[in-house]
């Protein structure tokens, strides 16, 4: 259950990720979304679901090998 739940959890932030890797490839295509009505706030958007999607998995790994010791450096506790 907890294998589950862990895959639930690195599951939705990288929907959004890749739903803000679609949105700003379908602005730079000048395709606009009907709820974002101008293509740069789209493209925003997206870059900040990528990004704030990225973050999370990238740091749900870090913290992950902090705790089984697998870090070298500056990323020791």
């Amino acid at each position: 259950m907890a294998r589950f739940m862990a895959m639930l959890i690195l599951f939705i932030p990288g929907a959004l990720a890749v739903l803000g890797f679609k949105l700003m490839r379908d602005s730079l295509f000048g395709i606009v979304q009907p709820l974002l009505f101008q293509v740069w706030i789209q493209f925003a958007f997206g870059l900040l679901l990528f990004l704030g999607g990225l973050a999370f998995i990238g740091g749900f790994i870090l913290y992950r090998d902090k705790k089984s010791g697998k870090t070298k450096g500056r990323f020791k506790v």
